[in-house]
């Protein structure tokens, strides 16, 4: 079965002043279409390196990114992007910061204008189904931390991507929220359908929501383990407190401490 995202042989090095910074190297990694795949490994790994490698950000110094059979040289249209921090502009309302790819990302920018009604009922509708019914003509400093993510989360979504890229994008919550919000993004991809590459140090919430985790070791980051998440889904919160999940969570733990040493 050919690979929705392919990455072959990528390495990365940022240049500088001392010799650089040897970020990432021989790093081979592929998703199938559809799949939720979380990256783990000790900070400076290179995970947010491989992020801005496959949305094209950056490009690699060696080796080779396709995403459904075509090469990255550039960025990627077809990926949706989010963050730790939401980015939200403050001078927008929420549903506008919702929009705001759509008047970015072609076709929908060329025919903003004509459809914004269209699109603005996209919004609201998708504002609604992470629970933000009504709080599109909010700005967001109005709204709390976790209110303000979903917001993100919808931004991200809007121009219907492929592909989404989450860089810890929970990780300044409170725990409480953290878990909501990880529902919250369970429900969204089992409904849509779309790929994940989540970065995340919390190995609980990649053990939550992947399919597979992948785990990188101390840099230069590459590929060490990849561990299949086979509980079944819908999977419920209350998994976290099942021994078979405890007994992945301190696995990886362990690898990670084991590979933070090498």
């Amino acid at each position: 079965m050919t690979a929705f995202v392919d990455i072959k042989d990528v390495s990365l090095t940022y240049k500088g002043a001392a010799g650089g910074v040897h970020a990432l190297d021989g790093l081979d990694l592929s998703l199938q279409k559809g799949e939720f795949a979380a990256v783990v490994g000790p900070s400076g790994c290179g995970k947010s390196s491989l992020m801005k490698l496959v949305t094209g950000l950056l490009p690699p110094d060696r080796g080779s990114i396709e995403i459904d059979g075509t090469a990255v040289r550039g960025p990627v249209k077809m990926a949706g992007m989010a963050f730790q921090n939401p980015n939200l502009l403050p001078w927008r309302r929420v549903i506008d910061n919702v929009l705001l790819p759509l008047e970015i990302v072609e076709p929908h920018r060329s025919r903003f204008r004509a459809e914004k009604a269209r699109y603005r009922e996209e919004a609201r509708a998708l504002l609604a189904t992470v629970g933000l019914d009504g709080f599109g003509d909010r700005y967001p400093w109005e709204l709390s931390g976790g209110m303000q993510q979903r917001v993100s989360l919808c931004r991200a979504l809007i121009h219907h991507p492929a592909l989404l890229m989450l860089d810890e994008p929970f990780a300044a919550l409170d725990a409480f929220t953290r878990e909501e919000l990880w529902c919250v993004l369970r429900d969204l991809w089992q409904k849509i359908g779309f790929t994940v590459i989540l970065v995340t140090h919390d190995l609980r919430e990649a053990t939550f929501l992947a399919d597979k985790i992948h785990v990188m070791s101390a840099r230069p980051g590459r590929l060490v383990m990849t561990r299949p998440i086979d509980f079944p889904r819908p999977r419920p919160i209350e998994l976290c407190f099942d021994p078979a999940f405890t007994d992945i969570v301190h696995a990886l733990r362990a690898k990670i401490g084991e590979v933070r040493k090498a």
